[in-house]
């Protein structure tokens, strides 16, 4: 009857883990979309991504310190999503 209760305990603390760390990652999973801005910002700067910071995909905080670091050479529609 002990190692019944203890296994079931084990399962049920398994089964918490499992549902705190998938909160997490949906919490994260919506921070990391809020960060990549509207789809007209994202359709401005996607060509420069691809041209300039193609090595940051999919990481979406260095693609943006990538663009940052180089705005003089972006293009004139993303450049306007940085002012």
């Amino acid at each position: 009857m002990k190692t019944r209760f203890l296994r079931f305990a084990g399962v049920k603390s398994r089964a918490r883990r499992a549902s705190t760390v998938g909160l997490f990652l949906t919490l994260f999973a919506s921070a990391a979309q809020a960060q990549q801005g509207t789809p007209e910002q994202r359709r401005a700067c996607t060509p420069d991504v691809y041209r300039l910071c193609a090595g940051e995909i999919p990481n979406v905080r260095a693609i943006t310190a990538c663009l940052r670091r180089n705005r003089s050479s972006l293009s004139e529609a993303c450049r306007t999503v940085f002012d």
